[in-house]
């Protein structure tokens, strides 16, 4: 959610580029497709913006600096043992984590959230969400939402073009056709090789490795947070790959990069098979969500203009202001039981409203902070 953030507040705030509608939407489609949601959405953004070469070059430059950060603790530690550092650092970024989803989903509230019931659908989202939580819930959530957005706002007297011309363009482009059928059978074949074994490739080979991670890319729904046990199922019960301790510290240092926290699997790709190991798995876990993203943006480009569609969107859109919110406090209950907790999440919030602080600055000092008062 912090990239998110930037992504609002660069793309919407500062640039100009989109709007907070269609952000929102990013957000709704990433939520309903398997993978981490900072690296979908910036799939959804920079693919409208720059095609498919902007895609690449944004995930590009989204994972590496974090993926060189983790390649370089996880040399670290595992020539010199444990980095309390990172602890310290994660106890430092949580409040202003909190502080920054805060700020972004006021953001989309005030832009996007136009009466009661609105508010309403983002106020039962949360109350959800930080009731019973879950994956199913989310989900729930998003197509419910939905439903009643279209019953409810249809009646909205706005013009909108003619969905049955975007379908009819789906229907009739070949080309779009065969890359999607092309699309289809690669996925299903991931996930063929990595639920059932093939007796060829070894359980630690490079191609196991590549199988594993694409394969499981394709089944992590809900964030990245949501994800962490099954991962630790295959990678520390199943496969023996790391260690629960190694683990545990994969997963801090992928917290303490400005990344996605998905890019903790360098460090067990690191583990198993050196650098190309890191390289191998990093790819693996990210690519086939990447490409599902570009496929999904395309068919909901052609029919997001109609109206049943977009009263659809105005009630999706205003959980997904709920979700963020309640991601907020979520995160906030992790924050240490500290004074210095509760300054960094008030400085975070008045630097960001007051003087309109970019967030990549916040993060880094927020945990520069936590290594002194700790």
């Amino acid at each position: 959610m912090p990239v998110v953030a930037m992504i609002q507040d660069i793309m919407v705030e500062r640039h100009k580029l989109l709007t907070n509608e269609y952000i929102l939407d990013g957000i709704s489609l990433a939520t309903l497709l398997p993978g981490p949601k900072a690296v979908t959405v910036t799939v959804y953004v920079s693919y409208y913006l720059r095609g498919g070469m902007g895609a690449f070059v944004s995930v590009v430059g989204l994972i590496l600096p974090s993926f060189l950060l983790v390649v370089s603790f996880t040399i670290a530690y595992l020539k010199w043992g444990q980095l309390p550092l990172i602890n310290k650092l994660f106890i430092g970024f949580v409040p202003a984590v909190s502080a920054i989803i805060i700020y972004t989903a006021w953001n989309f509230a005030r832009n996007t959230i136009k009466n009661r019931i609105e508010i309403l659908f983002g106020i039962i989202a949360a109350s959800l969400l930080l009731g019973i939580g879950g994956f199913y819930i989310t989900l729930f959530i998003i197509f419910s939402s939905g439903i009643l957005g279209y019953f409810i706002f249809h009646s909205d007297k706005t013009e909108k073009a003619d969905t049955s011309l975007g379908l009819q363009h789906i229907i009739f482009n070949k080309i779009f056709i065969i890359k999607f059928l092309l699309s289809v059978i690669f996925f299903v074949s991931l996930l063929i090789a990595f639920i059932i074994p093939i007796p060829i490739i070894e359980q630690d080979s490079q191609a196991h490795l590549a199988i594993t991670f694409s394969g499981m890319s394709l089944l992590l729904f809900g964030g990245g947070m949501v994800c962490i046990p099954l991962i630790q199922e295959i990678v520390v019960d199943t496969l023996g790959w790391v260690t629960q301790a190694e683990f545990i510290t994969a997963i801090a240092m992928g917290q303490m990069t400005p990344g996605p926290i998905m890019i903790s699997v360098a460090f067990i790709g690191y583990k198993v098979h050196g650098l190309l190991g890191a390289i191998i798995a990093t790819v693996a876990i990210f690519f086939p969500p990447a490409l599902l993203m570009i496929i999904a943006s395309k068919v909901h480009n052609f029919i997001k203009d109609s109206a049943g569609i977009q009263a659809a969107l105005k009630g999706i859109r205003a959980v997904v202001v709920g979700i963020i919110f309640a991601a907020a406090i979520i995160v906030g209950q992790n924050a240490s039981i500290h004074w210095a907790s509760l300054v960094i999440f008030i400085v975070a919030l008045i630097v960001m409203f007051r003087w309109h602080i970019d967030v990549v600055w916040i993060i880094p000092a927020s945990g520069i902070f936590g290594l002194f008062v700790y």
